[in-house]
């Protein structure tokens, strides 16, 4: 199952028919983020609680995702609230999870003891996200997604699949 995504800030957001509580971006190119995007995706049920939004994508843009730059999304995991509060790290899983009315599973990250050691471990994590899913190091990330949007050479996007998209550039 792909997960659904929107890259741009085209969710409904207003107050006559917002319908969701929290924006999640994620790396639709790691496998690990897949597979809790798709978790949340099962949970969400069509609910549209959560929106989630593929930073990957090439038509990801800061502005509509509360100004989070694919750098620092690539970086660390954010989220966006419906008043443009921007939240990271593991306050995401567990805002995320309460609006899914499964908070009860991040409820002990709260905890003094334990939230210290668990925020540690995602940072552990998430500085070695992009290596251990074979990935390249940020910095290149950064300068291939420039590349292929300003470069002014000719781009060919494909279509996966449902919320697949990726774009080759021909130099």
């Amino acid at each position: 199952m792909q997960p659904l995504h929107t890259p741009t800030s085209d969710l409904t957001n207003d107050s006559t028919g917002q319908s969701w509580k929290i924006k999640l971006l994620y790396d639709g190119e790691c496998p690990l983020c897949l597979r809790e995007v798709n978790f949340l995706q099962r949970k969400d049920a069509g609910r549209d609680l959560v929106a989630f939004v593929d930073i990957a994508d090439p038509g990801y843009r800061a502005e509509g995702n509360g100004g989070v730059s694919f750098e620092a999304a690539m970086g660390r995991i954010h989220a966006v609230l419906p008043d443009d509060t921007v939240i990271k790290n593991v306050e995401v899983f567990r805002q995320v999870y309460t609006v899914l009315g499964i908070g009860w599973l991040y409820a002990p990250t709260k905890w003094p003891v334990l939230g210290w050691l668990i925020d540690n471990v995602y940072d552990f994590w998430a500085d070695r996200r992009l290596a251990w899913t074979g990935r390249p190091s940020l910095e290149e990330l950064v300068t291939q997604r420039h590349d292929l949007l300003h470069d002014g050479s000719s781009q060919q996007c494909v279509s996966e699949g449902k919320g697949s998209n990726r774009c080759r550039v021909d130099s």
